[in-house]
């Protein structure tokens, strides 16, 4: 999910930070995958139009889909694929400035990934983990090839959304295998205006809001209590954090795991599987809403990969936030606390549960954020 917040800057002449590297990756087992919440609906009504036989909207649908060759980007400079079941998606939330999102802000120079989530789904495919990457982590950004086929220099002390802003979904990839030594087997993207349609296609997504949210930068303007969000709002409280917490990004993290555990307790009642308008609807929402690897960019990828989420609820979910302190040189800035880090890569590699002793003494946790929204 985006963000509101100013262009990223970085200073070259800091000392260096070092990132991660090396390790292994699994394979997902074919037809047998599942997907997290961006293309979580689609699902449904991909499978039901598919095997309905409605030619005409299956090529629709196809037409929709946004697709990048993050294989060939990459080469073969990556972490080795283990196929052992499990999964790894970097979920990415962009905040392009421009054309429907103009209305956000000014456009500073380029899109950035406000908002990383990797996504590892276990073996068996019953639970998952999510650890969020704030936006604002410095770390070593390795050289990239952007979408156009040039060069980018790659750089220590580099905020992690440079890496997208800079070189595109490739570089973003590959700055996250760099530090986790995970491969990603898939990429999903969805930006400011394709969120809200999601949104409002959904019919909304219910809250509990603990204490009234005030947040003129965000927009968002909410009383203490129970509230059924539009897709602005739900935008605005992924964007919010000045009026929550500790005013910082790492509260913000805390906010949009929160309203995430409410989209996915809520994506079972929507009516999709009764309703065969709002099966299209939102298979073509979502499928115009979000851009995918090339192993994901066709009607049949995408419904073989979202078929199964219904296993997966909010409470099969783990949710945490990558290892890190604030910067005594900048507290606008944060980095990773490298062994803690690590414990967390290592537990997904292995396909086991982050462990507690990882997130111990992480700035992570300390947002103040993480009770001001609930389910109802």
């Amino acid at each position: 999910m985006p963000d509101e917040s100013s262009p990223a800057t970085t200073d070259p002449s800091r000392p260096t930070r070092g990132g991660g590297g090396g390790g292994r990756r699994r394979k997902p087992r074919a037809g047998r995958r599942k997907a997290f919440v961006i293309t979580a609906c689609t699902a449904a009504g991909l499978v039901v139009l598919a095997g309905a036989g409605a030619g005409f909207l299956y090529f629709k649908l196809n037409g929709n889909i946004k697709g990048v060759d993050i294989n060939a980007a990459l080469g073969p400079d990556r972490p080795a694929n283990v196929d052992d079941g499990s999964m790894d998606i970097l979920v990415l939330g962009s905040d392009s400035r421009s054309g429907a999102n103009a209305k956000y802000g000014k456009d500073g120079g380029g899109a950035r990934s406000d908002t990383a989530m990797v996504v590892h789904v276990y073996k068996g495919h019953q639970k998952a983990s999510v650890v969020s990457i704030p936006r604002d982590t410095l770390v070593t950004r390795p050289a990239c090839t952007d979408s156009a086929g040039n060069s980018v220099a790659g750089g220590n002390q580099q905020m992690f959304n440079t890496a997208y802003e800079v070189g595109g979904p490739a570089c973003a990839v590959k700055t996250v295998e760099k530090m986790s030594g995970i491969r990603m087997d898939h990429y999903v993207e969805v930006d400011f205006s394709g969120f809200k349609k999601l949104i409002n296609t959904l019919g909304g997504v219910d809250i509990t809001t603990q204490q009234a949210i005030d947040d003129d930068k965000s927009h968002l303007h909410l009383a203490a209590g129970k509230h059924t969000l539009d897709g602005e709002q739900s935008l605005g409280l992924v964007r919010t954090r000045h009026a929550v917490g500790d005013g910082s990004d790492l509260g913000r993290i805390q906010l949009q795991q929160a309203f995430m555990k409410a989209l996915i307790n809520q994506i079972k009642d929507v009516g999709v599987f009764t309703s065969p308008k709002k099966l299209y609807d939102l298979a073509d929402t979502a499928t115009s809403a979000v851009t995918t690897d090339s192993e994901l960019n066709s009607v049949n990828e995408l419904a073989g990969f979202a078929g199964g989420l219904k296993g997966i609820g909010a409470g099969d979910m783990k949710m945490v936030t990558l290892p890190v302190q604030y910067d005594p040189a900048d507290p606008n800035r944060v980095l990773p606390l490298e062994k803690a880090g690590a414990k967390v890569w290592a537990a997904l590699k292995t396909d086991q549960p982050v462990p507690a002793s990882a997130l111990k003494g992480s700035a992570g946790d300390k947002g103040a954020a993480g009770s001001v929204v609930t389910s109802h």
